[in-house]
């Protein structure tokens, strides 16, 4: 069994709803032991079997058929969030403003390059492996940075949440492995 932190990108917002009870039964009938959530954004901690990027497509599909729209998944290891929660490379002055976005994989070079092009006012950005780190200079609800056109960009799908979330999710993993 391996510990995975589990992320569904755009739920419980614009119409597409993923209630998370229902969401903890979806995720235990593929084989998730152990599974918790954490608000109500479409994140878990669950142990599985097998390839994780094999469950990660078996979700998207579950989801699909059961509540009828199609959204991606990304999932990391505890440790893979530590890594990037150590390698946010900006300032960290609320860490409501800084995020994490999950990449499905690693944008090409090309397409990095094809997303500097992408307005940024005061806003930062950078990818790092698999991961796009973000920091809003006023909040993402005022960002001068328009995610959605970043990610098109780099060519992948992402799903972002902000650096409290992350750390709170390294902590309920960890704590969850005995490893508190």
């Amino acid at each position: 069994m391996v510990q995975r932190i589990l992320f569904v990108r755009a739920v419980n917002v614009g119409g597409a709803a993923l209630p998370m009870g229902e969401f903890r039964k979806l995720l235990e009938g593929l084989g998730g032991t152990a599974v918790r959530t954490y608000i109500a954004s479409g994140n878990a901690i669950l142990d599985i079997d097998g390839d994780p990027d094999e469950f990660d497509r078996q979700v998207e599909k579950a989801i699909t058929e059961r509540f009828g729209y199609r959204r991606e998944v990304m999932s990391r290891t505890v440790d893979e969030l530590r890594a990037a929660l150590a390698a946010h490379p900006f300032e960290v002055v609320d860490e409501r403003f800084s995020y994490v976005s999950f990449l499905l994989s690693e944008p090409t070079p090309a397409s990095v390059l094809a997303a500097a092009d992408v307005p940024t006012g005061d806003d930062r950005w950078q990818v790092i492996g698999r991961e796009l780190h973000l920091r809003y200079a006023a909040g993402a609800g005022r960002a001068a940075l328009n995610q959605e056109s970043l990610t098109k960009r780099l060519g992948v799908p992402a799903t972002a949440r902000n650096l409290r979330t992350v750390r709170a999710l390294v902590e309920l993993a960890a704590s969850a492995d005995g490893r508190a």
